[in-house]
């Protein structure tokens, strides 16, 4: 099966047990759900997914409950990164062998610099690899950003390289990779309140956080957000974005995990150096959720 790189992609959370393992009863139960509600496949290991946190070993294992659970429904993208080029080369490798359709290819965690040295430990990447790959753009998480003319280079010399996760969270970088590679490269919008603005300047996807709590909401919207449907889709936009907006800001893993558990669809438990939401900012966030919910809007997937 190849990526669909059009439609709904979460980026699935990654669900710890209370004694701090990962519940890969619930993983294998959450994917098939969000694939239910219309997702064309789901993304593991990504930032919201802590893949940080997360040893190799429970990496895999997240990678294969995912491949077991929707393997054969949905495409599974494993998230690609590492403090090292050459773990993040074996886990592409070992991603492929364990039955994952794609990868989203991410720079290095902790280290950020020039175009050169980024280059080159992407293209280390994906020149081991003949899965099909998304390129991860996050200038504001990771402080690389591969400016579309550099997304251009890599797509001429890597033709596995069909896709970007475009998170700079400036629209005009749908227009100007669009501008360069025209349909040879797939856009995902990357950052949850910008998915309207960016399917309209050209994205075809959309790589989402609140899916996860939210699927069949988040559905609606990207259906009627492609289709044009204006009045609509600017309804449910108008409820939805405070929730959205969670996704954008540094604790966007706490607050999205508890927009899932206020919905009954995940536990609010994270993985230090994360904490749980306390004090102020623990009722401002659960004022917000709730009172979205009051209104929460009938929507049928």
């Amino acid at each position: 099966m190849r990526p669909h790189w059009q439609g709904l992609l979460p980026a699935i959370t990654t669900p710890f047990s209370a004694d701090g393992s990962v519940d890969h009863e619930f993983l294998a139960s959450h994917a098939r759900l969000l694939v239910e509600n219309g997702a064309s496949g789901v993304v593991p290991l990504g930032s919201l997914g802590e893949g940080a946190t997360l040893t190799y070993d429970e990496k895999l294992a997240v990678l294969r409950t995912c491949v077991g659970a929707v393997g054969g429904g949905a495409s599974i993208v494993a998230g690609v990164s590492s403090l090292s080029t050459g773990e993040a080369v074996r886990l592409a490798l070992d991603a492929a062998s364990l039955g994952c359709h794609g990868l989203m290819v991410l720079p290095p965690y902790a280290y950020s610099t020039d175009w050169r040295e980024m280059k080159a430990h992407v293209a280390d990447v994906l020149a081991a690899t003949e899965l099909r790959c998304l390129l991860y753009n996050n200038p504001i998480a990771y402080r690389t950003d591969f400016l579309p003319e550099q997304i251009a280079e890599l797509a001429g010399e890597f033709p596995q390289l069909e896709a970007v996760k475009e998170s700079s969270a400036d629209v005009r970088r749908v227009t100007a990779i669009r501008d360069l590679l025209g349909a040879r490269i797939e856009i995902l919008v990357g950052v949850d309140d910008l998915v309207l603005e960016g399917l309209a300047a050209g994205a075809t996807g959309w790589v989402a956080g609140l899916a996860n709590a939210l699927p069949a909401e988040s559905m609606t919207l990207f259906r009627l957000a492609a289709a044009g449907q204006k009045e609509k889709v600017a309804n449910l936009y108008r409820w939805f974005l405070p929730l959205l907006r969670m996704d954008t800001v540094p604790k966007f893993v706490q607050l999205i995990k508890l927009v899932q558990e206020r919905t009954g669809l995940g536990s609010s438990r994270v993985r230090p150096p994360r904490l749980p939401l306390h004090g102020a900012e623990l009722r401002q966030a659960l004022e917000t959720i709730d009172r979205a919910l009051e209104t929460r809007p009938l929507v049928r997937v």
